[in-house]
């Protein structure tokens, strides 16, 4: 006998699903206009440092993310086992990121890590109640 009791978080693995979703969308948006700018190298300065940045590799990876995110929530939304686990990996990625940018963007990197850490506490205790909902 299993047990398909559906709390209230399942809510919370629907707003993991629709984050993604629109994350991808944009993460992909900013991947292809990354790739198709007219002008992919930038030149930056700092400390007496100069970098060049090619925009077009960027491009790429955000284009190959945004896209998995997308394909992540389409499973996530019909509660597969398997978009459970890439939604966890990404958003795993996502929250060892902001440690990254915890000095240069101290309140925002608290924010988005702590839904992060609400987003995969979701997915891994409760993420079998979303495929009991769409039964």
């Amino acid at each position: 006998m299993s047990d398909n009791t559906v709390t209230k978080w399942v809510g919370w693995v629907w707003f993991a699903a629709i984050v993604m979703l629109i994350a991808g969308v944009f993460d992909a948006l900013h991947g292809l206009a990354a790739i198709f700018a007219p002008g992919s190298a930038y030149f930056v300065r700092t400390e007496g440092a100069l970098l060049l940045l090619d925009v077009q590799g960027w491009g790429w990876w955000h284009l190959i993310l945004g896209i998995a995110l997308i394909i992540g929530a389409a499973g996530l939304f019909r509660g597969a086992t398997w978009a459970r686990v890439v939604a966890v990996i990404l958003v795993g990625i996502s929250a060892v990121s902001q440690l990254f940018l915890l000095p240069t963007q101290p309140w925002l990197s608290i924010i988005v890590l702590a839904l992060d850490v609400v987003v995969i506490y979701a997915i891994i205790v409760h993420g079998r109640e979303m495929a009991a909902r769409t039964d």
